[in-house]
C-alpha cells in the first residue's frame, strides 16, 4: 500500500502538476510556458461556469444530504416496525452508479414521459416540470437526483453513530425534562462530531469529482449551464486534445481537495493531541 500510494498517487499527482506547466497537447512534453494553462484556464468562460455551477451544488448538496440524512437517521432510530425494510430502501439507490442513477432521473424528469405528463393526465394541464431543458433550474434537477443517491450512505453513518449514544443519556435527558428536539440539538449532535466529519469529508470529495451525473442527465446543457469542473478536464484531455490545459484544470481540483482535507485532519488529529 505504501508503495502503490507513493507510485500511484504521490508519483501520478506530482506528473500532473508538472506538466500544468507544459505546452503539452495530445502528449505530454516538458516544454514549459509558466502559468500561462492557469491564466487561460480562469479566462475560460466554460471554466468559470463550471466553478459557479459547482459551487451552488456543493453547498445546497452539503446542506440537505447532511439534513436528510440525519433526519432519516433519526427517525429508524427510533426503533419502528420495520426499520431493516426502510433501510435498505433509503440505502439502494447507493448501490446504482451514477449514470443508471442519471438516466432513470432523465425519465423521470422528461416533459414527455415523467411527472409532468402523469400529472397532466390527471387532469393537471397547466403543471409544469421540466428542470432539465431550462438554464435557470437544470443545476437543481442534478441536485435532486444526486440527493436520492447520496442520502442513504450518510444516513447508514448518523445511524451508525446515534446507535453508538449510550441510552442512559436518553434516560438522564428524559429524567431531567429536556425535550426530544434540545437532546438531539444540545447533547446528542455534539456527541457526534466526528461522524458529522467523517460524513462532510465523503460529500465534499465526492461533490468535486461529480462528473458522470451530468454527462448521464445533460452532458452540460442547456449550452454551458450543467458544466462542472470535472467534465471540463475530461473535455480537454481526451476530446481537445490539450493536455496542458486538463492538467491545470485537475490541478485546480487538486487544490480544492486539498482545502477540504486539511481542515479535516487537524480536526481529527490536532484535536485529539489536545485532547
Amino acid at each position: 500500500m505504501i508503495l502503490t500510494v507513493l507510485v500511484v498517487f504521490v508519483g501520478g499527482t506530482t506528473w500532473t502538476v508538472v506538466h500544468s506547466f507544459t505546452k503539452s497537447k495530445l502528449l505530454p512534453k516538458l516544454n514549459f510556458v509558466g502559468l500561462d494553462q492557469y491564466e487561460r484556464l480562469w479566462g475560460t468562460r466554460r471554466w468559470l461556469v463550471s466553478i459557479e455551477n459547482l459551487a451552488m451544488y456543493g453547498a445546497l448538496s452539503l446542506i440537505f444530504t447532511l439534513v436528510i440524512g440525519f433526519t432519516l437517521a433519526a427517525l429508524l432510530d427510533r426503533k419502528i416496525r420495520g426499520e431493516a425494510v426502510f433501510r435498505t430502501i433509503f440505502l439502494y439507490p447507493f448501490a446504482l452508479s451514477f449514470i443508471v442513477t442519471g438516466l432513470a432521473w432523465q425519465w423521470i424528469l422528461n416533459p414527455d414521459l415523467g411527472v409532468q405528463q402523469v400529472v397532466r393526465d390527471l387532469g393537471w394541464t397547466t403543471f409544469e416540470l421540466n428542470p432539465l431543458n431550462n438554464p435557470e433550474t437544470v443545476m437543481y434537477g442534478i441536485l435532486v437526483a444526486g440527493l436520492w443517491q447520496g442520502t442513504g450512505l450518510i444516513m447508514v453513518i448518523m445511524l451508525a453513530g446515534l446507535r453508538g449514544i449510550d441510552e442512559d443519556i436518553w434516560k438522564a435527558a428524559r429524567v431531567d425534562g429536556i425535550g426530544t428536539t434540545k437532546t438531539y440539538v444540545r447533547i446528542i449532535i455534539p456527541m457526534m462530531r466526528p461522524v458529522f466529519v467523517t460524513a462532510l469529508v465523503l460529500i465534499a470529495s465526492g461533490i468535486i469529482k461529480l462528473y458522470d451525473l451530468v454527462v448521464a442527465l445533460t452532458n452540460g446543457g442547456p449550452g454551458l449551464s450543467s458544466e462542472v469542473p470535472a467534465k471540463y478536464v475530461i473535455n480537454y484531455m481526451f476530446r481537445a486534445q490539450n493536455l496542458g490545459q486538463g492538467f491545470a484544470a485537475s490541478t485546480m481540483m487538486l487544490v480544492s481537495v486539498a482545502i477540504i482535507l486539511i481542515p479535516w485532519a487537524f480536526l481529527e488529529f490536532g484535536g485529539k493531541k489536545r485532547g
